[in-house]
């Protein structure tokens, strides 16, 4: 698969409005948008449990492991940062939002010790 990239500028935009994150972690939720739209049968909108939820499969399909790190390195520790990234992208007219969405919608939905580290698969503690 070919590394996305944003246009020339579209960053620019982006960094005057959210500082906290590299720009892997912009692409990186909108390569997991495009994963959740293909489980569906048809494209929809997405809830946030539902994408962040697919950041989380998404991250551990291509960093297995080393998710955790590769999301913290880009600023990414906690669900409430995909809410954070996504809500940056609707700002700046990139993803569209319903009026129902919130940033509160990414709040707390899974811990990432957790989701990264003691249920990965490979992990011995994570069995019965």
């Amino acid at each position: 698969m070919t590394e996305l990239a944003f246009r020339d500028g579209v960053m620019d935009r982006i960094r005057v409005r959210e500082l906290r994150f590299d720009e892997h972690a912009f692409l990186f939720v909108l390569s997991a948008l495009e994963f959740a739209q293909g489980r569906q049968t048809e494209r929809r909108h997405l809830s946030g449990r539902e994408l962040a939820e697919a950041c989380r499969d998404l991250a551990l399909e291509r960093y297995g492991v080393l998710s955790r790190m590769v999301l913290e390195h880009w600023g990414v520790t906690k669900t409430a940062d995909f809410g954070d990234i996504v809500f940056a992208l609707v700002d700046l007219g990139l993803l569209l939002a319903q009026p129902t969405d919130s940033r509160d919608d990414f709040v707390d939905l899974y811990d990432f010790a957790t989701a990264f580290e003691r249920d990965y698969p490979w992990n011995a503690t994570a069995v019965s």
